[in-house]
């Protein structure tokens, strides 16, 4: 997931855990276990995306290894123009599949285009920019919400299309029985409005 060397945790943070310990009998086991993981300060916007759409639909292990072979290639801090200009042969090479070349090339097209511009988001509220990010080939709903929590870092997003989330629901409050997205829903009404926080720490508990 989008992360960088520095750490830097939002301002929120002790706040949301101590709230979330008192509100959810299993957080309250689940943080403890996992205080010294820490939320990551934040890529550029391009950069993050970048690196979730070539997450997208693969496990974390696979997306690390791509991650590296796409830094290895094009450093550490590619821009837009650099991924624009780019032939898909040297991404394919590094097992980057053809429909998310074109989606990275979209993405670099609306940077380069100024079609999408990072600084107003700051002013946006959730939804408004999951609609706006939405508009670029590749990015759904939950590229979008990755993004708001690893690089806007929002306090309160609830990811129902992560598997990840899931699962870890699944095994805390569910026995390891099957959970829909509905009762995933009505477990995470008591973390409001610190989601992001208990999506955090419930993907950390099954790493």
């Amino acid at each position: 997931m989008p992360s960088n060397k520095n750490i830097v945790q939002p301002d929120y943070w002790e706040e949301a855990v101590s709230q979330l310990k008192k509100k959810d009998r299993i957080l309250r086991k689940v943080i403890p276990l996992c205080e010294d993981k820490v939320l990551l300060s934040p890529s550029p916007p391009f950069l993050t995306l970048v690196r979730l759409i070539l997450a997208q639909q693969i496990s974390v292990k696979a997306a690390a290894t791509i991650w590296n072979k796409f830094i290895n290639l094009v450093g550490e801090s590619p821009n837009p123009k650099l991924i624009s200009s780019m032939s898909g042969e040297l991404l394919r090479n590094i097992g980057v599949s053809k429909r998310k070349i074109d989606y990275l090339k979209d993405l670099a097209d609306y940077f380069n285009n100024s079609s999408v511009c990072p600084e107003k988001w700051l002013k946006m509220d959730d939804e408004s920019i999951i609609s706006e990010l939405s508009r670029i080939k590749g990015v759904g709903r939950w590229t979008a919400e990755m993004f708001l929590i690893f690089n806007m870092q929002r306090p309160d997003i609830m990811p129902l299309d992560d598997f990840g989330l899931l699962k870890a629901i699944s095994t805390h409050y569910f026995s390891g029985e099957p959970v829909s997205r509905f009762e995933a829903r009505e477990v995470s009404v008591a973390w409001r409005p610190w989601r992001t926080v208990a999506t955090w720490y419930l993907w950390r508990s099954i790493e």
